[in-house]
């Protein structure tokens, strides 16, 4: 599946909506995360790409492994 800017956002974890963000043009399923309820993580959430702020972020890329990919973030 891909995902548009737009499209991506609807994915907020909020209600019944599960949480996806972007990273690096895939788009993962954090909703399982024990760090994501409500779509929050710390400052950041659910529905964006998370690509540039994974820069400052005090863990590497590998955090990723951990939830599925789902889709192509292509915005």
């Amino acid at each position: 599946m891909k995902f548009t800017g737009e499209e991506l956002a609807k994915y907020d974890g909020m209600g019944e909506n599960p949480a996806y963000v972007a990273y690096n043009g895939k788009v993962y399923d954090v909703s399982g995360g024990p760090n994501w309820d409500g779509g929050g993580h710390y400052e950041h959430l659910a529905g964006q790409d998370l690509t540039e702020v994974m820069q400052d972020a005090p863990h590497g890329d590998e955090v990723m492994d951990d939830y599925p990919v789902v889709g192509d973030f292509v915005d």
